[in-house]
């Protein structure tokens, strides 16, 4: 019997908190594991309870790329089964105008919770080469920018290598001190590529609160929201809608990570996964890794 080829991942953000465990995940399964991100490789302390790199993290490619110009990660893209945007924000990056003075705090709270704000230039229709630009007067790194724009260009690319199937790690919701414009640009991610690249299987996952003991202040945030999703489970989730990911179970980022690989490696896992379904999916890996 032929031995079955290793599939090939490509995660764009593996260096981070939770894509370097969607790599530690994917390499447990024999797979080609390549790290898409500006810096290369994590700086394992921030991610890990340990400054020194694990073992399974040699097995690792650690690429450096922007994911705002797509040339310089395209070529990585190549033969790849899954690719893994992992990349989102969660705070907009330029509070320099307020910290440094330039800009009143009103006037800095008024623009960070504005109902509206530019992305890239149309990620569908860049011409080849081209990378995304922030709209924005002074290049802001928006939600638009981040969360929407830059996974529908990497889509478009993967699409246009064959990739098979394409993780996009959104959310179970926004939450009261994010402005909303947070998740209603990972919504509209989710429902571009999922109608302009129907071929390439779109997974989406939904997870609430992400935590790990090695990264102390998520404890007591993942404290926090399940106390909150205690709340809204008696409550009948009638304030759901307010709450957000507030409202869900927080997860440990080990099992978001195992989930996304297991949700990737089964092709009847399409579209929207949300908590309850990373956890099936999550105990569906840990049993195959029993065997």
């Amino acid at each position: 019997m032929a031995t079955p080829a290793v599939k090939k991942i490509v995660v764009c953000g593996g260096n981070g908190f939770l894509g370097s465990r969607i790599c530690k995940s994917a390499v447990a399964r024999g797979w080609d594991v390549t790290s898409i991100s500006r810096s290369g490789k994590p700086q394992w302390s921030s991610v890990t309870s340990s400054a020194s790199p694990p073992s399974w993290s040699h097995k690792v490619s650690w690429e450096r790329a922007d994911i705002l110009s797509p040339s310089t990660y395209t070529p990585l893209l190549r033969n790849a089964d899954y690719v893994v945007h992992s990349m989102g924000i969660l705070l907009e990056a330029d509070y320099k105008g307020v910290i440094s003075g330039r800009e009143s705090p009103i006037a800095g709270l008024q623009r960070a919770f504005s109902s509206t704000k530019a992305g890239s230039q149309n990620p569908l229709t860049r011409k080849n080469g081209e990378e995304l630009k922030s709209q924005e007067k002074d290049g802001q790194i928006t939600y638009e920018l981040m969360n929407r724009d830059s996974a529908i260009g990497l889509a478009k690319e993967a699409n246009g290598e064959g990739v098979k199937g394409f993780a996009y790690i959104s959310a179970a919701g926004g939450a009261p001190v994010l402005p909303k414009r947070y998740i209603e640009t990972k919504r509209a991610a989710e429902s571009t590529i999922s109608s302009e690249f129907p071929r390439m299987r779109g997974v989406f996952i939904r997870p609430g609160m992400l935590y790990d003991s090695s990264r102390t202040i998520t404890m007591p945030l993942a404290a926090a929201t399940a106390v909150g999703s205690v709340f809204n489970s008696l409550t009948g989730g009638m304030f759901g809608g307010i709450m957000g990911a507030a409202g869900v179970k927080p997860l440990k980022a080990d099992i978001v990570a195992e989930a996304v690989v297991e949700a990737l490696s089964d092709d009847t896992v399409k579209g929207p996964v949300e908590v309850k379904e990373i956890e099936e999916l999550a105990q569906k890996a840990w049993r195959k890794g029993m065997l």
